[in-house]
């Protein structure tokens, strides 16, 4: 089974960059992600904070 490279806590950090006005291409570039990786995430995780993504999981 597939390791995942990021933990709830560092996307939706990276969601919270989005939210404050950085580039989806510049965020990819940084982080070593797609662009549709991002868009997957904030489709995911969009509005929620840590403690309810850990709820989630």
């Amino acid at each position: 089974m597939k390791r995942a490279r990021f933990t709830e806590e560092q996307i939706i950090a990276v969601l919270k960059e989005h939210e404050a006005g950085a580039k989806t291409a510049d965020l990819a570039r940084k982080h070593g992600v797609s662009e549709a990786t991002i868009y997957n995430w904030k489709a995911k995780f969009g509005g929620m904070d840590v403690s309810e993504a850990k709820r989630l999981r």
